[in-house]
């Protein structure tokens, strides 16, 4: 007699945690290939969410986003992580051209009682699909960026988070009267992200 086994995709907070901070990952170096901050050759593809993706090879920045990434589990799997924004600047005079902003709601009855929620990874990740086809396409709607610019990553906290001594307390890098674009959200049932790209308005010069 035949027995089949039928299975669940249960998500933890720190399976949660993970799948969130592995994507931001990705989509900073998909930002930073689309929006030409480095190399096209400095980027190698891969293969991740079904799709074809970039990562960059170059050493200083794959230090950086691993460390960020790190840095960002801790906190989420504490419930402290709200947003983080991925800011390009004029690498001349450090104006913010673009700020590139992922909000995090965090189910705090999760993290309170350590419940687990059910969602379908192959659900999860054709919602993640759908924003990363849309950094890929970014060109088609927003500015040419036509000058060298350079990165940066602020993360938003609750208040009561020590503060690693590799980072430090920085202004927002707001964009005065920007443009605005919503991309697509993805839910792992217990962190959901929306993202928003903001970017300076030319036409206002």
């Amino acid at each position: 007699m035949g027995s089949r086994t039928v299975s669940k995709d249960i998500i933890t907070l720190r399976g949660s945690a993970a799948i969130v901070c592995e994507f931001f990952g990705y989509a900073a170096n998909s930002i930073l290939y689309n929006r030409g901050i480095y190399p096209e050759e400095s980027f190698v593809k891969v293969k991740k969410y079904g799709l074809p993706m970039l990562l960059t090879q170059d050493e200083g920045v794959k230090s950086f986003l691993a460390g960020l990434t790190s840095q960002l589990t801790e906190w989420m799997e504490a419930g402290k992580l709200q947003r983080v924004v991925l800011v390009i600047m004029s690498r001349t005079t450090m104006e913010v051209l673009e700020r590139w902003n992922f909000s995090i709601q965090t189910d705090a009855e999760v993290v309170e009682k350590g419940l687990i929620k059910e969602k379908s990874d192959k659900e999860i990740m054709r919602e993640i699909q759908a924003i990363m086809r849309q950094i890929a396409s970014s060109i088609t709607y927003l500015p040419c960026l036509d000058e060298p610019c350079v990165f940066d990553v602020l993360a938003y906290t609750d208040m009561d988070v020590a503060i690693p001594f590799s980072w430090i307390e920085s202004d927002a890098k707001l964009i005065k009267n920007p443009q605005m674009v919503k991309l697509h959200s993805f839910d792992t049932k217990i962190h959901k992200v929306d993202t928003l790209v903001s970017y300076k308005n030319d036409e206002q010069d």
